[in-house]
């Protein structure tokens, strides 16, 4: 009896999550750009080619300050893990050049 009374919350604090073959495959991107207002910051995904002009965002996440906080710890833990197993991810000195600018403060990923 004790056991049904544990198993209940478990069940109650799922979630079911669908994932569509679409959205399974994924989206490359090579650039990320962040902006944030008081109450929300928007992370567009951009895929930059090599020689063309003009990047693509592929993708627009819009979240609240809290959760992008928690993002940024899931990220830093994970980067740990990665790390852990594969050594330190290598980053270059050069940052790329092009002026964009979506209006806001922007940073960049």
């Amino acid at each position: 009896m004790d056991d049904k009374k544990n198993k209940q919350p478990e069940q109650q604090n799922q979630i079911n999550i669908e994932l569509s073959e679409d959205i399974a495959e994924g989206v490359y991107a090579n650039l990320a750009m962040i902006a944030h207002s008081n109450s929300e910051f928007v992370i567009d995904f951009i895929r930059l080619m090599p020689g063309v002009p003009k990047a693509k965002v592929k993708a627009r996440i819009v979240i609240t300050p809290e959760h992008a906080k928690r993002l940024l710890a899931a990220l830093k833990d994970n980067i740990r893990k990665y790390e852990e197993v594969f050594g330190d991810i290598k980053q270059s000195e050069d940052m790329p050049k092009f002026p964009i600018n979506f209006g806001g403060t922007v940073g960049e990923a």
